[in-house]
């Protein structure tokens, strides 16, 4: 990390630990949470999908905190056999969205047929719907809970599972609680707002401008290559967390074989560690995570022989105020990627048998009456100069070699229902995939990815 990274990185720790010192001592939500447990959605989140303190212990606790009859069974020795909700704990949400970059892209068929080499796409995109999901979020048995999202991506025109956590968490005391979540993506079962799965301020993003080309396994990657995982947490005084846990591939594809990309070999291990302070109407929050993986690159190449290993470590932080009339929030993390490149060297795919990369985002979001809201947020990946790995192309290349992206998101917001959301969003880039003027060595510049989006988001 560069020492103006770093210190960009170091105010914020210290912002939200001074915060902390001064101070006396002392979910992913969506409308079936609220029916279930006969709370509004507020409770649990700030403005989704950011998390309160509450919210985080409901998903603690698996989902299974409510407010409503139920449909029981109790054996002879009365134990509870069935605890079903009356209500079926169903909801839906609708996305749409128009997005413009600075310059329109090149069409993806210059050159092909009576397309001119120099032809453009269309600038000035409206989906409908952008993402449509049905979710399964609430109480299963006792004890036992989901959060289950399936979803029409308007992008591709598919259909697909998305974020899913599935947990058993059994309380021992007052003070401790241990359980156990089945998930398909690294951070997406993670309590706060800082890793990549519930990011934000960068939650909501354009599903059809460019983005850099670049990123770590645990920013997306394996769930990009598909996983599923099971792992072991625990928490103490709803201040300590500590998880264990371990992923396998399970793409979408019926069979494993070499036509399969990036498929893990073995297990590659998860860990997480946050501590969480809270007090009046603040709490803020500061933890480590991180992800071990062997992969197979795959796509054509047998599943057998030398690995591409990827060590990826993160430390994080998040601050929040929750009061009546105003919201703050600040999250941070920086994620550190270790790579050796065994069989992607081998192959004469990297120049490199050892890389990194390097991320960082820091971001900050204020409401008023969890109506009116604004947010901005820096990001940046750096990593090494490698010649075959990061290639120059239309569009998408890398004419310097380099992984290299920075830039900043602003975000206006006007939330005239708890369910539902408008934001106008501007995404401005000072470096893209390695350069800021001709990053792609067809003339295409950091700044002409520039993204205005609005996006229109319902939950009901």
């Amino acid at each position: 990390m560069g020492q103006g990274k770093l210190r960009m990185f170091t105010a914020t720790l210290a912002m939200a630990g001074g915060t902390l010192l001064l101070a006396p001592g002392s979910a992913q939500a969506v409308p079936s949470f609220a029916r279930q447990t006969g709370f509004a959605c507020e409770a649990c989140h700030t403005v989704f999908p950011e998390l309160t303190p509450f919210g985080r212990r409901f998903k603690l606790n698996g989902y299974t905190i409510d407010n409503l009859p139920q449909v029981s069974g109790i054996n002879a020795n009365k134990d509870q056999t069935l605890t079903l909700n009356q209500v079926p704990p169903l909801s839906f949400m609708l996305q749409t969205s128009y997005t413009k970059t600075k310059a329109a892209v090149p069409d993806s068929q210059q050159g092909v047929g009576q397309v001119p080499a120099d032809a453009l796409a269309k600038n000035g995109q409206v989906l409908l719907p952008q993402q449509a999901s049905l979710f399964y979020a609430g109480r299963i048995a006792p004890n036992f809970g989901a959060f289950v999202q399936m979803t029409y991506d308007g992008t591709s025109g598919t259909f697909g599972w998305d974020n899913t956590d599935i947990r058993y968490a059994m309380p021992i005391s007052d003070n401790f609680l241990w359980g156990i979540s089945f998930n398909n993506n690294p951070t997406v079962q993670d309590l706060w707002n800082t890793t990549p799965a519930w990011q934000t301020p960068f939650d909501q993003r354009s599903a059809t401008a460019p983005t850099p080309g670049a990123g770590t396994m645990i920013d997306g990657g394996l769930q990009g290559a598909g996983v599923a995982g099971l792992s072991v947490y625990a928490s103490w005084n709803d201040s300590v967390y500590a998880e264990l846990g371990a992923y396998r591939s399970a793409p979408a594809a019926s069979q494993i074989d070499s036509t399969s990309s990036n498929v893990v070999s073995g297990m590659a291990p998860y860990w997480r560690l946050a501590y969480e302070r809270q007090w009046d109407r603040n709490s803020w929050q500061v933890g480590a995570y991180g992800v071990d993986a062997r992969l197979f690159p795959g796509g054509g190449t047998a599943l057998s022989g030398p690995t591409n290993h990827y060590r990826d470590w993160a430390v994080d932080t998040q601050y929040q105020y929750i009061g009546d009339e105003h919201l703050v929030s600040v999250t941070a993390t920086y994620i550190d990627e270790k790579q050796t490149l065994d069989a992607t060297f081998g192959a004469d795919g990297a120049a490199n048998v050892s890389n990194d990369l390097k991320t960082m985002r820091i971001g900050a979001s204020y409401y008023y009456h969890r109506v009116y809201g604004a947010a901005l947020g820096y990001f940046s990946t750096t990593g090494s100069q490698d010649a075959l790995l990061y290639v120059p192309g239309p569009l998408t290349g890398f004419a310097n070699n380099k992984p290299d992206s920075n830039g900043w998101t602003a975000e206006l917001d006007w939330l005239p229902y708890q369910n539902t959301k408008l934001a106008l969003q501007y995404t401005m880039y000072n470096k893209f995939n390695g350069g800021s003027t001709n990053y792609d060595g067809s003339g295409r510049n950091a700044k002409d990815n520039n993204t205005l989006y609005l996006l229109g988001w319902i939950n009901f």
